[in-house]
């Protein structure tokens, strides 16, 4: 049952039902706001210390739906479906908690404002429950203003590594996203991403082969292809697995390199794999950082060199 169609006691009041945190952002509203709804940036910060986050879907618009897995420390999944009730970019979003099938049903309604102050927002997130004893069970039983408060300490800490990213001489981040639809089972797919003998059949654009590809499928594993262009010049690539909840989504960071071995750019890659009809929307989040002038080639023919890859993909998994 939705917070909206709760009875309250007369004895009991909003604050009696509320939790509320105010933060201020070194950073304007229209930065935070995004923060708050863009699901890259989002699987970066949310939870408390020590969660992982996997995102599925993340509709930002009235009556949209958002469903997440907050993967705690100790291995235990918890599932959360969320609702859009409210959507005024960059003030304001509203919306409600809804039990998952399986989950525990705590039901809760969120309001988070976001007020411009000479550059920078200040942050104000209400939790609004259906009975007083609703709000002590989830203060008591999970810890509920501590995972908030370290939540948003995540996201402050968040805006700092984004700023140092930044680094003098280098260009601002570049973003792309592709969706594609693939006639084939999202285990299928995933495997295509990770298993090295079929990794090195498809990456790269069209006419690459790759002579190296070495897959250490763990978080913190790393990974190593050698692209090898037509005309026989190859480019290095290693990166490191950040996050991997098989068939769903894969996280890993990776630097183009030069001839001495140096990072070109660096870039961050979240690929989810989504069951669609039997079968499979692949969702791909790629965001170039600390790119030097020399990898501008490089980027110039980055959507044509994905759109290559994909249908190289769609070749080894249809």
């Amino acid at each position: 049952m939705a917070v909206s169609n709760v009875s309250v006691s007369a004895a009991e009041t909003a604050s009696d039902r509320e939790l509320v945190f105010t933060r201020v952002f070194d950073a304007p509203p229209e930065v935070v706001f995004r923060m708050w709804t863009d699901p890259k940036h989002v699987a970066q910060w949310w939870g408390p210390r020590g969660f992982t986050t996997t995102i599925s879907e993340m509709d930002v618009r009235p009556g949209g739906i958002w469903r997440l897995v907050m993967h705690g420390p100790d291995g235990v999944d918890y599932r959360n479906r969320i609702v859009f009730l409210e959507v005024v970019k960059p003030e304001r979003l509203v919306y409600k908690h809804e039990p998952e099938a399986g989950s525990e049903p705590a039901n809760f309604q969120v309001t988070v404002t976001f007020a411009g102050e000479g550059g920078k927002t200040a942050l104000t997130m209400r939790m609004l429950f259906p009975s007083a004893e609703a709000r002590r069970h989830v203060v008591e039983k999970y810890g509920a203003v501590e995972g908030a408060n370290q939540t948003l300490d995540r996201l402050a800490e968040r805006f700092t590594q984004t700023a140092a990213e930044q680094l003098p001489g280098q260009t601002a981040d570049r973003e792309l996203v592709v969706t594609r639809i693939f006639d084939a089972p999202r285990e299928l797919v995933f495997k295509a991403w990770t298993e090295p003998e079929r990794l090195k059949r498809w990456w790269g654009p069209k006419g690459f082969t790759n002579p190296i590809c070495e897959v250490d499928l763990r978080p913190g594993g790393a990974l190593r292809i050698h692209m090898r262009a037509p005309n026989g010049t190859i480019y290095p690539m290693t990166g490191v697995f950040q996050e991997i909840v098989a068939p769903e989504r894969l996280v890993f960071t990776s630097a183009a390199l030069d001839d001495e071995g140096n990072p070109l750019f660096e870039q961050l890659t979240t690929v989810i794999f989504e069951e669609h009809e039997g079968k499979t929307k692949l969702n791909v989040i790629a965001t170039v950082s600390k790119a030097r002038p020399e990898a501008a080639p490089h980027l110039a023919g980055m959507d044509e060199g994905w759109r290559q890859m994909l249908d190289r993909l769609a070749t080894e998994v249809e």
